[in-house]
């Protein structure tokens, strides 16, 4: 129901089909999802369950992604970043680099680092953003 709020929620193999638009067809996916669903056989039923606790293992979800919880780790499986707890991620997704580096924001605030530029001289310190001042004060 998460993703389909926020219209993330695709229809068919591979999201294929669409965008879902209904609300009864993203709580038929999701019954699906969980194994619950009563037009499915029992063994179906534990095949798709089966299927979903293995995407949220390896860190596949949508979700998992848009958090920057998945990461490619050392067996070529997907696993949580060190900042997540997890200890053998290599390779980072876009996403995760962007939490990463807004976690570990820290230091002086932009007007303390302008004023010290100002103090010095620093021409075009007006146009720079805070990344760009914290260079050129090192």
């Amino acid at each position: 129901m998460h993703e389909f709020k926020h219209g993330e929620l695709k229809s068919g193999p591979d999201g294929k089909g669409g965008k879902v638009r209904s609300r009864r067809q993203a709580i038929a996916i999701a019954l699906k999802e969980a194994g619950t669903s009563k037009y499915e056989s029992e063994a179906e039923n534990k095949k798709n369950l089966a299927r979903t606790e293995r995407k949220e293992a390896h860190g596949e979800t949508y979700q998992q992604e848009q958090e920057g919880k998945s990461h490619v780790g050392s067996r070529g499986r997907r696993e949580s970043s060190p900042a997540m707890g997890g200890r053998d991620a290599t390779k980072k997704t876009a996403r995760g680099r962007k939490s990463a580096r807004a976690r570990t924001r820290s230091g002086p605030k932009k007007d303390a680092l302008y004023r010290r530029a100002k103090a010095q001289s620093i021409p075009g310190r007006s146009k720079m953003t805070k990344r760009q001042l914290e260079n050129v004060l090192q």
